[in-house]
């Protein structure tokens, strides 16, 4: 505790004063009172070296200098050891993260499938495993991100972006290195007892000669969607003005055809009533004649009155 270790040297320090000054006075109380502060400063110094709180989302694991790293971690909390035969190194087992990139100065230079050159800036989501953090100790020690997960990153990224041309890095195929990435990195740090969780391309730089040339492309692409569009809405537009057309002569045929049906219905009526007829020819003259003559074999006077009142 660091508590204790400041209290036991604030006493180490002043029983030394009074132990001095003892000396100095010739007085034996002095001396005695030195002699107490000091071994009660260095007693309490001692314990403080007994006590070990680990934090939150930590595990501590234990070296005895008679027996090695013990294999159970000290969970979070307070916890009693041995001082100096004891030695406890706390290890975070909560998410970490590691990036990659030019703003940290350590950004990722690759090579894609075809030999050009490609600046990758990368995130990693990782995890030390609890439950064998004396194993990542014994076999590795504090200094694992150092040793083993950043060179591990740097090789699969670059092993990674050699599978793939400079275009595909830019396109939906992206997604697809991440997710090769993130298998290739927890298999080879699954034995170093690390996590993987996760990894996350922040940035891909491919060369701008490249860039340009799938600008171009995309360009080139949309123009000639865009005329298909224009093609399909001219193929619409002439299909609608034929089926207009269509019917419209349908109609016509149908009007056409009614019209032959009402006169040859009326020309039967006429045929089978004579008298039908002369109210027919009636109908058309002026409406101020009231009677004519009809050119017959006996002429005779017609009234139309008659023939329009039914013979009232």
């Amino acid at each position: 505790m660091s508590l204790l270790l400041l209290i036991g040297g604030a006493l180490a320090v002043l029983g030394a004063a009074l132990l001095i000054q003892g000396i100095q006075n010739q007085a034996p109380k002095a001396r005695l009172s030195g002699i107490a502060g000091i071994l009660a400063g260095l007693a309490l110094a001692f314990l403080s070296y007994a006590f070990v709180v680990i934090p939150a989302g930590n595990v501590g694991v234990v070296f005895n200098v008679f027996g090695g790293v013990q294999d159970r971690e000290l969970g979070e909390g307070f916890h009693i050891v041995l001082p100096i035969v004891q030695q406890v190194t706390v290890y975070d087992v909560r998410q970490q993260e590691l990036t990659l990139a030019t703003s940290t100065g350590d950004q990722i230079n690759a090579r894609s499938n075809e030999g050009l050159d490609i600046g990758v800036d990368v995130t990693v989501l990782y995890q030390v495993m609890g439950d064998e953090a004396a194993a990542l100790h014994q076999d590795i020690g504090p200094s694992y991100v150092n040793i083993r997960v950043r060179p591990e990153i740097r090789s699969a990224v670059r092993d990674g972006i050699a599978e793939y041309n400079a275009a595909d890095l830019i396109s939906a195929q992206r997604s697809e290195l991440q997710r090769n990435l993130e298998t290739a990195l927890g298999e080879s740090l699954a034995s170093d007892n690390i996590l993987i969780l996760g990894v996350l391309l922040r940035d891909v730089r491919i060369p701008t000669l490249i860039t340009n040339a799938i600008e171009e492309k995309q360009a080139a692409e949309q123009q000639v969607e865009v005329e298909e569009n224009r093609r399909r809405q001219a193929e619409i537009a002439a299909q609608r003005r034929v089926i207009e057309a269509e019917g419209e002569r349908d109609a016509a045929i149908a009007r056409a055809t009614g019209e032959a049906e009402a006169i040859r219905l009326r020309a039967e009526a006429l045929t089978g009533n004579p008298d039908l007829i002369q109210l027919e020819f009636a109908q058309r003259l002026a409406p101020t004649v009231q009677t004519i003559m009809l050119p017959t074999d006996g002429n005779f006077l017609l009234d139309v009155r008659q023939l329009a009142g039914g013979g009232n």
